[in-house]
């Protein structure tokens, strides 16, 4: 049993770490904050006053806004489905066992440690190239013409490649949470004529609802921000550009760190609504 004094000892040592989190958090928020209610252009005379809220104004009244939050929202969704579906499959069929299964985990698990950068350039050039590309000579194979997949399918192209780079992760938690699974508890539905649909709807897809429930709130908050993925493949263009990508565009390409700044604090709300959001249901989960 922890005492007063070993719990004041954990405190202390601890201080040090929480503090530098908090500095490190807090800073760039604070600047965020104090430059989204300036005027701040870099190459057109710096800093030029306090406007209020009118970067806010700016920023959700621009045509561009609405279509980044859709495209980002539907870019999240898509890669939970994907990662989902295919990582409870993946993680069943890794489960049996399987000659070599050891190096087929770590083949399986091994896209997460690649940069996006690198998983971007690879989709890019050795997949989806509508000349060169895997997929072309594919449909060539078949009779039928390429696709140019980053064109005429931007928004589908992109979920499947973050999906890609993502998948491994949520293949890893849901492999650990059904190798948990009481095999007894298999074993006694079998035994009473149950088929593996039914025992995979009826006790494994239960069994691992919390293990989903993680996986979709970790998975929303970091796909919330994709950003290098979209750069190296479109560019923002066909309908791509994400809420971290037109801020991106408003800092860097328009030189307007105010507007960019106002942009970052609507991002940090959407991301704390759809937090919230998933916190509940992860909550009335685990209540469960």
């Amino acid at each position: 049993m922890a005492t007063q004094h070993s719990r004041s000892a954990a405190r202390i040592m601890m201080a040090p770490a929480v503090f530098l989190l908090l500095v490190w958090m807090l800073v760039p928020l604070c600047m965020t904050l104090w430059f989204s209610v300036r005027s701040y252009l870099p190459l057109r005379g710096g800093d030029q006053g306090f406007v209020g809220l009118e970067n806010f104004s700016r920023f959700i009244t621009s045509s561009a806004f609405w279509p980044a939050v859709q495209t980002t929202l539907i870019i999240v969704g898509g890669v939970l489905v994907i990662s989902i579906v295919l990582g409870v499959l993946l993680a069943i069929l890794l489960d049996q066992p399987m000659w070599g299964q050891g190096v087929v985990r770590i083949l399986v698990i091994a896209p997460f440690f690649v940069m996006p950068t690198v998983t971007a350039l690879v989709w890019k050039n050795m997949f989806m190239d509508p000349t060169n590309g895997m997929f072309a000579h594919l449909w060539r194979f078949f009779g039928a013409d390429p696709v140019v997949w980053l064109t005429d399918a931007s928004v589908l192209s992109i979920i499947v490649i973050v999906s890609w780079q993502w998948l491994p992760f949520a293949t890893l938690i849901l492999l650990t949470a059904i190798q948990s699974l009481d095999s007894e508890q298999l074993e006694a539905a079998e035994m009473d004529g149950a088929n593996p649909v039914a025992r995979f709807f009826f006790i494994a897809l239960p069994h691992l609802s919390r293990a989903i429930t993680i996986v979709i709130l970790i998975q929303t908050i970091f796909v919330l921000a994709v950003f290098a993925e979209i750069f190296v493949t479109t560019g923002g263009a066909f309908g791509t550009r994400t809420l971290t990508y037109l801020i991106y565009q408003r800092v860097l390409e328009s030189q307007n760190v105010g507007l960019g700044s106002a942009g970052g604090v609507y991002a940090i709300i959407l991301a704390n609504i759809v937090a919230i959001f998933l916190m509940r249901i992860v909550g009335k989960n685990l209540d469960n």
